[in-house]
């Protein structure tokens, strides 16, 4: 080769890898993130708040916040709603006094239901109109929070090392509190300082099976009730419940510590075995007269309970297979009740929160009754005359109303969704049907609100893909070039921005080829060449979406597996929530067919869809439901995944509650001794032979949501199977597997199955 040709080569080598250089030069360093910080502390995204709420006065902004020296611990905080620095008004070190937090099995338990891993202040309540008081329980104990001129001032209300009281809530003057201590509902005054004031009880009888006042295990973790009694608006009644489990079966539940093992009893009513026997009764405050209020014939959950605001009590009930809530009023504060709202779906009724008077529509004299239903397809606001039950349509969304937020008896405020589910804004609209967007709305963002008591200012919860909650009060009417009073936390990590992962909308169809599905990918960032494996992650369930544009706490996660290499790919099958009904009812008898299908169908499409997938090496991770989806994806002979990480999995929905399994599956039997199709089809562990590719099972023993039996009865149909499998268990944790080491632990495990197993 002659001088001038090689020269000629190199010049034109040289021009055509010039871009590949320039890129290299200009390419943004990728920055490392590791397991550690991915779930140190302090938290990248900052000490995020929660139960935030406007007090009464609207003078303050309260919240619980994490604490500056250790996030497992939450505090009471409060900042000035005109603008302020944020302050601390108590802390559970600050009234203990050097002692430990304690907490019974029972208390554990409601934290549990209330989805609370955190220790320390979890739970408190403004006291009374004035703004100057907040209720909170403790270690048992109940202690009020003044607000003066001197700074906040902590009050012990009661002190009871042997028996805790729980569930306090103050009457509507804010001079008495109710609570339930010993299976019995007492009252005590706040009027004398020192020691609260006198404590008596309203009841008496109660036995291991039989309390009044707290919500059963099926109203709280499937209902979403979190409580069992009621003020009324004069503060002299209590609409109460009592709760009797003489005929629900007892579970036993081995809580395998490393150094222990405790058996816990727990009633826990399987699909199919009996419920509590939940009756309602008015209580007078001054002298406990009680008055029974009789529930509809084929009523089996109080899902939801109050008063009007004439003084009437109301319960919202649901029949066994939950086809049909009825909202029943009992005039005088006796029975027999009359119905009122009689909501039906051949699928199931979803409750909700939506019911409220409308003071500025008068309907056959009575104000008329906001109301949410889904009767059109979509979901969408109600307005119902109380007497004749007559309705006529508020909101026409093009896509489902979320729920009502507040109202001042003339415009409603509420949230809805938008781009398909995974947006959501806010909207005001007048009673003739003339709605609005509220100020601040932005393409893919995820806002929601609470309302101040008079609907006149809304604290608002703003977030975004890779951006934390922020916190801001804006009024609904806001005046011109009027602007939010931000509430700022603390801010979160710089590295976050740094490592927010950029997510790509993929189009996705569902099994039946016609329905699109939320779905997003995330790209490898280890630099290398070639075909990548993917790590999937979707709930699969009925009810949450995972696949939207509001703040993720697995942000940090997906760009940590970024950096080791994989593709992240987030799905919502059919059945998730913030869709059309039809879409939302997809998992009717269909536990482990439709959700299996969609997410076969997506996987199978994403290395059409994205370069550089490798589609021999997807795996998946799922937790709770999105367990059962892993496993049951694996237990099958077409699957085309590579491996599964399942946490916390049910197996045999017949070992999972009433409420929650017979509204999707329906009751077990099939009336001629054996078990329906739905639950036959949704059974795993009689699929146990058909695994053939590696599965990491992993549960806590002290699990009482999905029982660690789940795990115990799979693990033996494959291991009599000689399948193998890996299995990870976490002694004495519950379903979250709370705690910074045992999280630590459980993704190194995790992080070293997918190392293993999607390798090339």
């Amino acid at each position: 080769m002659t001088a001038d040709r090689l020269t000629s080569r190199l010049l034109a080598l040289a021009a055509a890898l010039a871009p590949v250089f320039a890129t290299a030069a200009t390419a943004t360093p990728v920055t490392p993130l590791t397991l550690e910080r991915v779930l140190g502390d302090p938290p990248l995204q900052g000490r995020l708040v929660r139960q935030a709420e406007i007090s009464p006065d609207g003078t303050w902004v309260s919240y619980l916040r994490p604490s500056e020296t250790d996030s497992e611990q939450l505090e009471l905080w409060a900042q000035p709603a005109a603008g302020g620095a944020p302050r601390k008004l108590v802390s559970a070190a600050d009234v203990l006094g050097g002692r430990s937090q304690q907490l019974t099995e029972a208390e554990r338990m409601a934290l549990e239901r209330k989805r609370i891993s955190q220790g320390g202040i979890t739970g408190y309540q403004w006291c009374g109109p004035s703004g100057k008081a907040l209720l909170f329980p403790l270690s048992g104990d109940l202690y009020l929070v003044r607000l003066g001129d001197q700074g906040p001032k902590a009050q012990r209300l009661t002190n009871d090392d042997q028996v805790p009281e729980q569930d306090p809530t103050c009457s509507p003057d804010g001079r008495r509190i109710a609570y339930v201590k010993g299976g019995e509902l007492w009252v005590q005054s706040l009027d004398k300082e020192g020691d609260g004031g006198v404590a008596r009880a309203l009841t008496q009888g109660a036995t291991e099976t039989r309390f009044w006042g707290l919500a059963e295990f099926i109203a709280a973790e499937e209902l979403s009730r979190q409580r069992g009694y009621w003020w009324s608006p004069d503060g002299n009644q209590l609409l109460a419940l009592n709760v009797d489990e003489r005929d629900v079966p007892v579970k036993t539940r081995a809580q395998i510590f490393s150094d222990r093992t405790t058996m816990t009893q727990q009633r826990y009513p399987g699909a199919g075995e009996n419920n509590a026997r939940v009756t309602a009764w008015t209580l007078q405050v001054a002298d406990g007269r009680m008055t029974p209020l009789p529930l509809p014939s084929d009523a089996e959950y109080i899902a939801r309970a109050g008063w009007f605001g004439d003084g009437t009590p109301w319960l919202q009930t649901l029949t066994r297979d939950q086809h049909k809530l009825a909202l029943t009023e009992y005039a005088h504060g006796a029975g027999p009740g009359r119905t009122v709202i009689d909501e039906r779906d051949p699928a199931w009724v979803e409750v909700h929160d939506d019911l409220q008077e409308i003071a500025g529509l008068t309907l056959s004299g009575q104000p008329a009754l906001l109301w949410s239903s889904e009767s059109s397809g979509r979901r969408q606001l109600v307005l119902v005359d109380r007497r004749t039950g007559e309705r006529r349509p508020l909101t026409n969304e093009p896509e489902p109303v979320a729920h009502r937020v507040c109202s001042d008896g003339r415009t409603v405020v509420y949230a809805a969704a938008r781009d398909r589910g995974r947006s959501r804004a806010l909207f005001a609209i007048d009673l003739d049907g003339t709605s609005r967007l509220l100020d601040g709305a932005q393409p893919r963002q995820w806002r929601d609100a609470r309302g101040d008591g008079d609907c006149a200012r809304l604290l608002v919860t703003r977030g975004a893909w890779g951006e934390p909650p922020a916190l801001s009060l804006q009024a609904v009417d806001a005046q011109a070039g009027a602007k939010p009073v931000a509430l700022p936390g603390d801010a979160p990590d710089a590295l976050l921005a740094r490592i927010a992962p950029k997510p790509q909308v993929v189009d996705i169809l569902a099994a039946d080829g016609r329905t699109p599905l939320n779905a997003l990918y995330f790209a490898p960032l280890d630099g290398k060449a070639g075909p990548h494996p993917v790590i999937t992650m979707a709930y699969g369930g009925p009810g949450t979406s995972t696949t939207n544009w509001n703040w993720s706490r697995d942000t940090a996660l997906i760009a940590y597996w970024q950096r080791r290499g994989y593709g992240v790919f987030t799905l919502d099958t059919r059945g998730m929530q913030n869709r059309d009904r039809e879409f939302t009812r997809a998992h009717r008898l269909a536990f482990g067919a439709v959700d299996v299908n969609d997410l076969f169908a997506a996987v199978r499409q994403l290395p059409k869809q994205v370069a550089g997938v490798d589609p021999k090496r997807i795996g998946f991770f799922g937790w709770s439901y999105g367990g059962f989806l892993a496993e049951r994806a694996m237990l099958d002979a077409d699957t085309p995944l590579a491996s599964a990480v399942a946490v916390a999995p049910p197996t045999d929905w017949t070992l999972y509650d009433t409420a929650y399994t017979e509204r999707y599956l329906g009751m077990p039997q099939d009336g001629k001794g054996g078990q329906t199709d739905a639950y036959r089809q949704a059974n795993l562990v009689t699929r146990a032979k058909l695994l053939g590719k590696p599965l990491l099972i992993v549960h806590g023993t002290a699990d009482d949501n999905v029982l660690f039996e789940h795990t115990l009865r799979l693990t033996e149909a494959l291991q009599n199977e000689a399948r193998p499998f890996e299995l990870m268990i976490y002694p004495g944790k519950a379903h979250g597997i709370a705690g910074r080491s045992a999280k630590l632990h459980l993704y190194r495990t995790i992080d070293a199955f997918f190392a293993k197993t999607l390798a090339r």
